[in-house]
């Protein structure tokens, strides 16, 4: 249990070393995208390299979850995991693809460059990724209700944290759900933030207060 505290950790920390480095979500105008990565192309170079390895954290911990609580219910701990690695490899996807972003935005600022046609493409990379971090949000909803249920009907993890997660993964999925439908987006970020707190909860827990080891 303690490994996958670690993870959940390390998977909170290098997502906001990223986001810090200059790799943010939301972004939608590729113009003020490419003038701020010309700033400093390595910095956000950086930013998407450490984005990935946060990336391969879920992979990770989508194994160290199905080990340490699979023997308490196979399928929900199936389901679970199997989401975290489609959330895993939708992220990676769009980290791939945003890479280019540093190539386009040289490509923009060169006088001889089409600009519109440039910038066209820099939108759609913008939109690309952002679909694609809905999606992997929607799936990591997926997983910790899943993994959230296991734990209510098994005690294995303190009830309180398990229906905080629960409850997280609902509004999530509930606010994902409605985001794509509507792009009103308000429930999908309180749902956000409620997954980030109990991830947070938990992988403390797990990392200093569990007893089990894997």
């Amino acid at each position: 249990m303690k490994l996958c505290g670690f993870f959940y950790i390390f998977i909170l920390a290098t997502n906001a070393a990223s986001v810090g480095l200059g790799n943010r979500i939301d972004e939608t105008d590729s113009v003020s995208k490419f003038l701020s990565i010309l700033e400093d192309p390595d910095r956000y170079r950086r930013s998407v390299f450490v984005a990935l390895g946060s990336h391969l954290g879920i992979v990770m911990i989508s194994g160290a979850l199905f080990m340490a609580f699979g023997s308490y219910n196979r399928q929900l701990a199936l389901i679970g995991s199997i989401s975290r690695v489609g959330e895993a490899l939708v992220m990676i996807y769009g980290e791939v693809t945003v890479l280019r972003l540093i190539d386009l935005a040289r490509e923009y600022v060169s006088v001889n460059s089409n600009k519109e046609t440039l910038r066209l493409v820099g939108d759609q990379i913008l939109r690309t990724k952002n679909t694609g971090v809905d999606l992997g949000l929607l799936l990591l909803s997926i997983g910790a209700i899943a993994y959230c249920f296991l734990f209510v009907q098994s005690g294995a993890v303190p009830s309180r944290i398990a229906w905080l997660g629960l409850a997280a993964g609902v509004i999530s999925v509930i606010g994902i759900v409605i985001k794509f439908a509507s792009r009103f987006s308000s429930i999908a970020i309180i749902g956000m933030v409620l997954m980030m707190v109990f991830e947070v909860v938990f992988g403390v827990w797990l990392l200093f207060f569990s007893t089990r080891a894997l």
